[in-house]
């Protein structure tokens, strides 16, 4: 059993990827580090609001920054989160088999 605090932490991780904008980032950067520019591509957004996306996951540490030339180069820092994603795909599986399970009874 984990401490509350230690879920707390585990929390906060989650919120900072609690967002379309910022899971679509992470699964980009799972295939390899990537400028600003090239995610800032991604979005019909304006930079600020990239750049608040970034920083959120940046302070919860789940990817890292730093300077080449006039850009940012962003990575994950701990690649594994991908694999949550996994696990959330396979919740939705399962609950789309539970909902068509009710549907053909």
């Amino acid at each position: 059993m984990i401490t509350y605090g230690e879920a707390e932490i585990r929390a906060k991780i989650i919120k900072a990827m609690a967002h379309p904008v910022r899971l679509m980032v992470i699964e980009f950067l799972k295939n390899g580090d990537r400028s600003f520019s090239k995610i800032f591509d991604l979005f019909q957004l304006d930079k600020s609001t990239v750049s608040k996306h970034l920083l959120v996951l940046k302070e919860a540490g789940i990817v890292s920054s730093k300077k080449d030339g006039a850009d940012m180069i962003y990575k994950l820092v701990v690649p594994c989160v991908i694999d949550f994603f996994s696990c959330v795909t396979a919740v939705i599986e399962s609950n789309v088999k539970k909902q068509q399970t009710c549907l053909h009874r």
